[in-house]
C-alpha cells in the first residue's frame, strides 16, 4: 500500500466530523498521508457521490484507500464494503450505490464485506451513527498502512450483488444522441451528460460544427439552441454557449465565462434530457 487515504463526504466543513475520521485514521499510523475529494456532496446524494469518485480515481497511483460516506442509511441493515477496483485501487463505503460508477467504468475486481468485529474502532460498539468515524476511516486506514491486507477486511461478497443507482444512459436518434443531465460541474454550473465521447463521435460530429441542441425537463422543451462544439472555451464568444468534452470524457454544455444551470434554470438527474443532432 502506498499509505494515501483520500475521504469524500456529504459532512460538509462546519464541525469537527472529518476532523475526527482524521484522528482515527492517524490514530492507525501517523505515517497516512490523508487528503480530500471532496466533503461538498449534497446531503445523501449517493449518485454524485458514485460520480465523484469515478471521476477521480483513475488519477490517483495505483493502491490508494478511498472512503467515501454518503451514507442515508445508517445504522440499518446495509453492508459496509470495500471493493478493489481493477486500477489497483480501493473503496471503503456503505454498499448503497456508491460504487455504481466506478463498476460501470473502471471495473471492480473483488469486493469484500468489512468484519467489524476485527475492522472497528474499539469502544465504538454503541455508536450507531458515525460509521464514517468508527468504520469507514479506521478500516482504510488500517487498509492504507499495510496494517490488514484485502483479505483481511471480511468475507468476499460477488461483485454482481452489488447495490447500484440507476444510470441514465444514453441513445442514437435520427441525426444524432439523446442522453440526460448527469451532474453539474461544481461552481461552473456546466452540466455533465451521460453521453460518453464515444457515442458522440459514432454520430460523425467534429470540432467546428453547430448543433441542434435541445433540453427538456419531464418532456416540456425548455431550452432550444444552435451550439458549436468545440475543443476549449476560448473557441466561442464570452456569454456563448458551447459543448465540449469534460475531462470524465463525456459531453458537456456551458456558457464560456459564465453559469449555464443558473442562466436556464436547469438540474440534473433522469428526469433533464438533453439531445444535440445536426
Amino acid at each position: 500500500m502506498n499509505k494515501l487515504l483520500v475521504f469524500q463526504s456529504d459532512f460538509g466543513m462546519e464541525d469537527g466530523a472529518i476532523s475526527a475520521m482524521e484522528g482515527v485514521s492517524f490514530g492507525v499510523s501517523s505515517e497516512l498521508n490523508i487528503r480530500h475529494l471532496t466533503h461538498n456532496i449534497p446531503a445523501f446524494n449517493i449518485f454524485e457521490a458514485s460520480y465523484r469518485l469515478f471521476q477521480t480515481v483513475n488519477y490517483w497511483p495505483e493502491g490508494t484507500v478511498f472512503v467515501s460516506i454518503v451514507d442515508p442509511g445508517v445504522g440499518s441493515n446495509r453492508k459496509s464494503v470495500v471493493a478493489k477496483l481493477k486500477n489497483g485501487s480501493y473503496i471503503v463505503t456503505p454498499d448503497n450505490g456508491t460504487l455504481t460508477h466506478v463498476n460501470e467504468f473502471v471495473g471492480i475486481e473483488a469486493v469484500r464485506e468489512i468484519d467489524e468485529t476485527k475492522n472497528r474502532l474499539k469502544g465504538s460498539s454503541e455508536s450507531y451513527t458515525f460509521h464514517g468515524r468508527d468504520v469507514y476511516a479506521y478500516t482504510g486506514a488500517r487498509l492504507a498502512a499495510g496494517v490488514i491486507d484485502f483479505e483481511g477486511v471480511g468475507p468476499e461478497l460477488n461483485v454482481k450483488d452489488i447495490q447500484k443507482v440507476k444510470l441514465f444512459g444514453c441513445n442514437r436518434i435520427e441525426g444524432g444522441v439523446e442522453g440526460a443531465v448527469d451532474i453539474l460541474d461544481g461552481r461552473f454550473g456546466s452540466l455533465w451528460t451521460s453521453i460518453p465521447r464515444s457515442m458522440f463521435d459514432e454520430c460523425g460530429f467534429r470540432y467546428g460544427d453547430v448543433l441542434e441542441t435541445e433540453i427538456y425537463h419531464d418532456g416540456k422543451k425548455v431550452y432550444s439552441k444552435k451550439v458549436k462544439y468545440e475543443t476549449s472555451f476560448s473557441k466561442v464568444d464570452i456569454s456563448d454557449p458551447i459543448i465540449y468534452m469534460n475531462s470524465a470524457n463525456h459531453m458537456a454544455l456551458a456558457i464560456n465565462q459564465g453559469n449555464f444551470s443558473k442562466a436556464y434554470g436547469i438540474g440534473t438527474g433522469s428526469n433533464w434530457t438533453i439531445t444535440m443532432k445536426k
